[in-house]
């Protein structure tokens, strides 16, 4: 269930040891804590019903398709609803395809939440299997969920803003230059990712 707060501090010490500006962005912000999310299908299910909508909003949508579905929210019983029913929970037409893509692929055993393939990159493969669904979806699961300390989300616009401010660049790095720029910091990317998040919502800088 994620990285715990002694695994990101190793970790972070780990890189700032051999990269001085790391060392002084943890004096001067401390360490972040951890990002939890349980493992298994409801997790990505819920990174479907929040996507563009408030927090708020998913919040509403959750709790309906919970009173429809029963709170275990069993694929089989998604799958056995209407269209009508789930709208009325506030799915929309592109969330349905989302949800029954991975309830599908649940219910048929072709993605096993307990037997991802230890490989991050093939992992990250067979979750981009389900429907709306992307690579950075299937990183913050497998960083925030199972807890993998070396994943890296580059596509993410504020941890490339954060290695930004970190490293003192001139300008934010693509996502390409930002997976390079992390390549020294292999295994401990989860943690430093946790951290460039840190940092960058940090108000005093």
């Amino acid at each position: 269930m994620g990285l715990s707060a002694d695994a990101i501090c190793k970790g972070l010490d780990t890189v700032a040891a051999r990269e001085p500006k790391v060392a002084d962005a943890l004096k001067l912000v401390g360490y972040p804590e951890p990002r939890l999310r349980p493992t298994g299908y409801r997790t990505l299910l819920r990174t479907i019903v929040g996507q563009q909508v408030s927090v708020a909003a998913a919040s509403s949508v959750w709790n309906k398709l919970e009173a429809e579905l029963g709170e275990e929210l069993d694929p089989h019983e998604l799958l056995a609803r209407d269209f009508d029913s789930l709208r009325a929970c506030g799915l929309s037409r592109q969330k349905q395809g989302y949800a029954r893509s991975l309830c599908e692929l649940v219910t048929n055993g072709q993605i096993d939440f307990h037997k991802l393939p230890a490989d991050d990159e093939e992992a990250i493969a067979e979750l981009t299997l389900i429907k709306g669904i992307g690579r950075w979806s299937a990183e913050i699961y497998l960083l925030f969920a199972e807890g993998r300390p070396d994943i890296w989300p580059a596509g993410d616009l504020a941890v490339q803003e954060g290695v930004k401010r970190l490293l003192e660049l001139p300008e934010r790095p693509a996502e390409k230059e930002t997976r390079a720029l992390a390549e020294g910091w292999s295994p401990h990317r989860g943690a430093m990712a946790i951290f460039t998040w840190h940092y960058y919502a940090n108000p005093a800088l």
